[in-house]
């Protein structure tokens, strides 16, 4: 039975189609919202195409959007902070490896679960509480959500998205320099990069039209 079972795709291939279906979904959707936005609203597109426009109606599809908003942003706000976590908890187990509070771990066990019990670290439930508890008030300060969004979205996309990727595969390909590919990739890396000057350069505008407005604990979008 087992050798009738079509094998498993190879972990790079895998993430390979893994990695294309997301980011050209996540293309699709940012270009259709952008379009349509612009098209609709010209340079009054509001932050929040649904609710932002005026747009009240059915009710259960401005919730249905507020959720998926909700797990996107979990789901980031993991990635972004779990490298913080153990990059702080692992530099602090060796600058005090005497302390027992970094260092050792407690084994609770849960009452009326027959005896399932699971590790605590004291020093990583305040750390990692009191980072939560930091990062919401200070984004509840921040009412320029979108505008703050943007202007990190610019200032990652260039060197992350476009100058890392190309510079490592001309790197791991040979691509031979003033060839026509690599000529190619850097046209279309310094094309990216004047988009994120122009994307940044109208962020720090609306943020600045923004401050002149501020008010605390207010969403301005």
């Amino acid at each position: 039975m087992q050798d009738t079972l079509k094998s498993s795709p190879a972990e790079n291939k895998a993430m390979k189609h893994a990695s294309f279906v997301g980011v050209s979904t996540t293309t699709v959707f940012y270009l259709l919202c952008g379009c349509v936005g612009y098209a609709a609203f010209r340079e009054h597109a509001p932050g929040d195409l649904l609710s932002g426009s005026g747009f009240d109606h059915p009710v259960w599809l401005l919730n249905v959007a507020n959720v998926c908003m909700a797990i996107h942003l979990i789901g980031a706000y993991q990635v972004f902070a779990q490298p913080i976590f153990s990059l702080v908890e692992s530099s602090c187990r060796q600058r005090w490896p005497e302390v027992k509070f970094v260092t050792m771990d407690h084994q609770i066990t849960i009452p009326f679960l027959g005896g399932t019990s699971f590790q605590v670290n004291w020093f990583r439930v305040v750390w990692r509480s009191a980072y939560v508890a930091v990062t919401t008030v200070f984004a509840t300060v921040l009412p320029f959500f979108n505008v703050l969004l943007a202007l990190i979205g610019a200032a990652s996309f260039w060197p992350l998205t476009v100058y890392f990727p190309i510079e490592m595969y001309i790197a791991r390909a040979k691509v031979l320099k003033f060839s026509f590919s690599w000529m190619c990739l850097q046209a279309l890396s310094l094309v990216c990069l004047l988009v994120s000057l122009v994307a940044a350069a109208g962020s720090v505008a609306g943020l600045i039209q923004s401050l002149k407005t501020y008010r605390p604990f207010k969403n301005e979008v």
